[in-house]
């Protein structure tokens, strides 16, 4: 193109004004007779020979260590790499635990106090211990990583790295040498051991503490030991019984444990990692396990730009799993099994760009540049229409593209939460809390989801979203300090009675009596683009109704999460995403033990409440019956009268799919969906060129007016 328009500029010098308008109209029917359609496209040409997802990120992962990870943007990239012993099916529903490296389910064994064996049948409190036998399968190896890099000699090529050697790289592949080796049972236990040591900081060691058997006493022990030690100390409680099996053993009866060795904190951990990364120099560069991961899963991370792109590549030491060979019984119907028994992955390489803003996100999707979308507020009426029923559809744009449609409740709540440790808005006091019972009326959640998510929520009653065991439907299942039950359904209680909450606290018209001015609360957020500026507006309004002033704190994700550690948030709102399917993932939340300032756990609001905390502790063992149920509603009861939350909403999604893309079935307990995930990338290519074809007659219209104007002055100089 380049050569043509450098050729034409010389011919042009030459041309006569008759000449320039044939000439300019025959260079836009040229033009328009080109394949222009990928002067638009954001990627190059070297993907067109492997099947790769586009998709996108906003904001990078703090943590990418197994160990640490425990947000939703981290699981994206550590689901896909790491791989903890077992899974959930991909397509069966209810959730159903499987294999994905053990080589089958857990054998139980439950223990007395003198570990002597017990039936299965062995009621709660003969049970003193629970262990846990877990079978690996053969054979699997890590993927290609300068830690495993051997020399000829069988020395690790890259363990004791000179100060020059350090010097000399920037970044992992630098290490011109990778290997590789075979997943053992040690390398779990070694995670394990990993995740017990307080140089690590894992989000779940506090509550690991009250289950695995040693866990306490090994953190102990190592407290003042690198984290490279650890691999020759032992933790009574998980053990190596061969090359392919290990033992954990848990205090009592937890049914529940079983769910989180299908969480990445169980994954594997070869010991080599630690102490490649460990040596001096390396993290001045980023050179990290939370920067460059190390996994045996479906994908590696080949590129880790958090300035524009991170990239995932297909593991080509990645052990044998297929696509699953049955489901639910309309999926066969539905094209899910298709590819029953075949290997996976199916998709080569995922490319996530970085995108801060929706808008360009939303036009890219709509050009085929991404495979799938969300759908953001302002795109909301262009994607969907809501029929007379209530329900909802695509609009015939939309269907046009042959987009497709998936909704899901999801099992996760949204919240806002008091830091219970606060001067103003925490404690027990009877001032403290109808403060906070005043908000909850005044902070309207069933407003907020029609505003800024389209209706797509359930505006919360409780801790537990729809869907997980215990949740209450209709009136005894709502919140009796914030709702009515009214005509058959929740009414939020009118902004009079909040008042008189705030009268009672000693705000009333929401003065402060110290100041007598209008009470300031602060919230800590990460909202803080210009999108989330209308957002941030309405959250001062729903104060502003009983006279409080709301000054609002905006700060990046990282920074957030800092000052949520060290308990210097007044007010925040955060979500949860169910780890597993049990109302104890929910409840942990709101336990004592779990406080985030005090021990380092999940309980950001670091609520605690001695009956709380003791229903919570009867109810997280039972299994599912009408007494546990009782249980949960007390429980309830309890949080909603303290108010540490202001239960938000349970969000709906709604996700949008270009029809090249195959394999959709929502998963909401599943984090490593992409190795399922097949594309048609024919059609996509297709799609593309058809979509982004040039609109060239504006530019001939133009140049025909400019020769136009450029004739009539040549004939008036005549």
């Amino acid at each position: 193109m380049r050569m043509l328009m450098t050729s034409l500029s010389c011919a042009w010098k030459q041309l006569n004004p008759i000449s320039c308008v044939i000439f300019f109209i025959g260079l836009s029917l040229c033009l328009s007779a080109c394949d222009m359609s990928t002067l638009n496209n954001p990627y190059t040409d070297a993907n067109n020979q492997q099947m790769v997802l586009y998709s996108s990120f906003s904001e990078r992962p703090k943590h990418l260590d197994p160990a640490s990870a425990y947000s939703s943007n981290e699981y994206t990239f550590v689901a896909q790499i790491y791989e903890p012993p077992f899974q959930y099916h991909y397509l069966k529903r209810p959730y159903q635990l499987t294999p994905l490296t053990a080589s089958k389910m857990p054998e139980v064994i439950y223990l007395n106090q003198q570990g002597e064996r017990l039936p299965t049948t062995a009621s709660e409190s003969e049970i003193a211990f629970t262990d846990y036998l877990i079978d690996i399968q053969p054979h699997i190896q890590y993927q290609p990583h300068p830690a495993l890099a051997k020399t000829a000699q069988g020395d690790y090529r890259y363990h004791q790295l000179s100060a020059a050697q350090i010097a000399a790289v920037s970044r992992l592949n630098d290490f011109t040498e990778t290997g590789t080796r075979e997943l053992l049972a040690e390398d779990y236990v070694y995670q394990i051991k990993r995740l017990a040591h307080p140089k690590q900081q894992s989000p779940i060691a506090e509550m690991m503490k009250n289950y695995i058997v040693g866990f306490t006493e090994f953190a102990e022990q190592v407290n003042h030991q690198p984290k490279t030690a650890i691999k020759n100390i032992d933790m009574r409680g998980v053990q190596v019984q061969s090359p392919y099996q290990y033992r954990i053993r848990i205090k009592g009866k937890y049914p529940q444990f079983i769910y989180w060795l299908a969480m990445p904190f169980f994954s594997p951990m070869p010991w080599e990692a630690d102490v490649f990364y460990g040596q001096a120099g390396l993290s001045d560069k980023n050179i990290t396990l939370d920067w460059y991961p190390l996994g045996t899963g479906a994908y590696f991370l080949a590129e880790n730009n958090p300035n524009r792109r991170m990239t995932l590549l297909r593991n080509p030491n990645f052990h044998v799993e297929t696509y699953p060979a049955e489901g639910e019984a309309d999926d066969a119907s539905k094209g899910l099994l298709a590819d029953a028994g075949k290997r996976l992955p199916f998709v080569d390489k995922v490319v996530f760009t970085l995108e801060k803003e929706t808008i360009p996100y939303w036009t890219k999707f709509l050009q085929g540049y991404y495979d799938a979308s969300g759908i953001a507020s302002d795109s909301f009426d262009q994607a969907i229409q809501f029929t007379g029923s209530g329900g909802v559809m695509l609009t015939d744009t939309m269907r046009e593209k042959g987009i497709q449609l998936q909704t899901a409740v999801e099992t996760s709540n949204f919240y806002m939460g008091f830091n219970m440790l606060d001067a103003t808005v925490g404690g027990d006091s009877d001032a403290a809390r109808k403060l906070r019972q005043a908000l909850a009326i005044a902070v309207d959640f069933e407003e907020f989801v029609a505003i800024f998510r389209n209706g797509r929520g359930l505006a919360a009653q409780g801790v537990i979203p729809p869907g997980i065991s215990g949740y209450a439907e209709g009136r005894e299942g709502i919140n009796p300090f914030v709702y009515e039950w009214v005509n058959g359904k929740a009414q939020r209680k009118s902004l009079d009675v909040a008042r008189q909450l705030m009268s009672e606290a000693g705000y009333a018209n929401g003065l402060d009596p110290k100041t007598k001015q209008p009470l300031i609360l602060y919230f800590d957020t990460m909202s803080a683009s210009i999108d989330d500026r209308p957002m941030m507006n309405w959250y001062r309004k729903q104060f502003e109704k009983l006279g409080i002033e709301l000054v609002i704190r905006a700060t990046d994700y990282n920074r957030f999460q800092e000052k949520m550690r060290q308990g210097n948030a007044q007010i925040f709102t955060w979500g949860w995403n169910a780890d597993y399917p049990d109302p104890e993932n929910f409840f942990f939340l709101l336990y004592g033990a779990n406080s985030k300032v005090k021990f380092g756990g999940e309980n950001a609001s670091n609520y605690q409440n001695p009956r709380a905390d003791d229903l919570f502790e009867h109810m997280r063992n039972m299994d599912n019956t009408p007494e546990r149920y009782a249980i949960i509603q007390q429980l309830q009861a309890q949080i909603r009268f303290d108010t540490p939350w202001i239960f938000g909403f349970h969000p709906k999604t709604f996700s949008l799919y270009h029809h090249w893309y195959q394999h959709i079935k929502p998963n909401l307990m599943a984090n490593n969906q992409l190795k399922y995930i097949r594309l048609n990338t024919i059609e996509r290519e297709q799609k593309r060129n058809a979509w982004n074809q040039p609109v060239w007659w504006p530019l001939a219209v133009l140049l025909l007016g400019i020769s136009g104007i450029w004739l009539r002055i040549r004939f008036k100089s005549k």
